[in-house]
């Protein structure tokens, strides 16, 4: 295995690793070298054996086979304390602070500075916060609660710990998920000057634009099991997909040319004071329609006020010749809309909750029978489509948050098309799925266009804009900048629009 660095021992390794929960083995062949003063990425498919992996490292699981050295040591951590202990800290997608307590309370929880008696040393808490964020070249107010602080703040104030505690080895998963563009440079920068100091750093993500802009090696699990680690700069991104996949993956954007019907949503002058301004536009039956913009655009808030969950202040929703009461998701509904929200986990499933109850949830009534709803007809209506959208899962009895990224997805996509709806509006349709699953789903809005759905579509990928529309709105600051034919959405048109004023 070429580790891409020589000359120094891994601060992290392990060969061989496996963990199996009863009959399903989640990691078959764990193995990764990460050396000090080097930023590592671990990518793979949902299910690949990343997550499992870590929380081996983490001190959450414990392996059943292999090694794990740390420093050059064997360890075999029964507890996230011994992992952290040993110098491992892991930088979550959702940071898990006090939100009651200040960011200086936070980054010194269980370990606060003394004074001769006994109190806690308040002035030198703080002034050590500062001396951290100072070194991570960050500003964060240690006297401030934790409470209403950005994600990206959060990750700071879990890294600042890490620092804090001398980590040597740190695991970023999914860290640039919920961040903006600015916030994301800020972490890189953060993330390197981590790298100079030579700590040893891990890379968890599904974005190829960070990993081949930040990485200096990476690693690539398929099915639990290691498959390949190279230099960055030997490998392209086209060779790591079909390492990841298993097989040659043609194209992430299969969009095909169809048949565009006639319009079923006439959005007007929509207007929600400080939120987006005289917002129109049209969607026709047979058309994936894309928004792009940067983050903060308020497309989301503008179709969000179109489905009815936020209410509005002026302008007009006419959907297949009616006009919609605005604040009543049930009318966008029963009219023939589904929204596949942003934030899947929190607004689009119950993850405590079967797989079958989450696919039946919206048409409940419908399946009912004399308003009483029978096993049978729940799991006939939850098999058709769990097998019509291919959902992995170990059974439909199974909660819907043991389900990874990609099929939770799927399965929020079937909860809607059951209601057998005219109009789909999917916000960040793949975010956090890996690249074989976003394939999956790109092939399944397609397919739905041709089917004669309309499709609205927000994305902060826009090689997914691109690839996917046939037309795109561009938004900046809650307005619309302007309408591009699929000819004519390029980068550079997108960039321009998102970056300038309406006219």
């Amino acid at each position: 295995m070429s580790t891409g660095t020589s000359g120094t021992a891994p601060a992290l390794e392990l060969s061989h690793v496996a963990k199996a929960f009863g009959p399903v083995v989640a990691l078959s062949d764990g193995t990764l070298a990460v050396h000090p003063g080097s930023i590592h990425a671990l990518i793979g498919e949902n299910g690949a054996g990343k997550s499992t992996l870590v929380k081996i490292v983490a001190g959450v699981y414990q392996r059943d086979a292999g090694d794990l050295r740390v420093g050059g040591q064997t360890v075999d951590f029964r507890s996230t304390a011994e992992s952290k202990a040993a110098g491992v800290a892991v930088i979550y997608q959702e940071p898990t602070l006090f939100p009651d307590l200040s960011v200086a309370e936070n980054v010194f929880m269980g370990r606060q500075p003394r004074t001769r008696t006994g109190a806690v040393d308040r002035r030198a808490m703080r002034e050590q916060s500062t001396a951290l964020f100072d070194r991570l070249g960050v500003r964060l107010d240690p006297e401030r609660p934790a409470l209403g602080l950005s994600i990206a703040d959060q990750q700071l104030i879990e890294i600042a710990k890490a620092i804090s505690l001398d980590a040597r080895v740190l695991i970023m998963d999914e860290p640039t998920a919920a961040l903006s563009g600015v916030e994301v440079d800020r972490l890189f920068a953060v993330a390197r000057s981590l790298r100079d100091e030579g700590r040893a750093l891990v890379f968890i993500s599904h974005r190829f634009d960070e990993i081949f802009a930040l990485c200096d090696t990476i690693t690539v699990m398929r099915d639990g099991a290691y498959v390949s680690t190279d230099r960055t700069a030997d490998v392209t991104p086209a060779a790591i997909v079909t390492r990841m996949v298993g097989r040659d993956v043609d194209t992430l954007f299969p969009k095909t040319d169809g048949t565009v019907g006639e319009t079923i949503l006439e959005v007007a002058g929509l207007t929600r004071r400080g939120v987006f301004e005289d917002v129109s536009f049209t969607v026709r039956a047979g058309e994936i329609v894309g928004f792009a913009g940067l983050v903060g655009a308020g497309r989301t808030e503008v179709l969000r006020a179109v489905f009815g969950v936020d209410d509005y202040d002026a302008g007009t929703v006419t959907f297949l010749g009616r006009t919609l009461p605005k604040g009543n998701p049930r009318a966008a509904i029963r009219a023939g809309m589904g929204l596949v929200p942003e934030d899947r986990r929190k607004q689009g499933l119950i993850v405590d909750m079967s797989i079958a109850r989450n696919l039946t949830l919206v048409i409940r009534r419908r399946l009912a029978r004399a308003g009483l709803l029978g096993r049978d007809a729940e799991y006939a209506s939850a098999t058709d489509w769990a097998t019509r959208l291919q959902v992995k899962a170990a059974g439909l009895d199974s909660e819907a948050g043991t389900l990874s990224g990609g099929n939770q997805q799927k399965v929020v996509l079937a909860k809607w098309l059951a209601t057998g709806p005219r109009l789909l509006i999917v916000d960040e349709p793949t975010r956090g799925i890996d690249v074989g699953t976003k394939a999956e789903v790109h092939r399944l809005l397609d397919g739905l266009a041709h089917e004669g759905y309309g499709i609205v579509m927000i994305s902060s990928e826009l090689p997914e804009v691109l690839g996917m529309s046939d037309r795109v709105y561009v938004m900046r600051e809650g307005r619309l900048t302007t309408e591009l034919s699929r000819a004519d959405a390029t980068s550079e048109a997108v960039m321009t629009a998102a970056t300038r004023t309406a006219a």
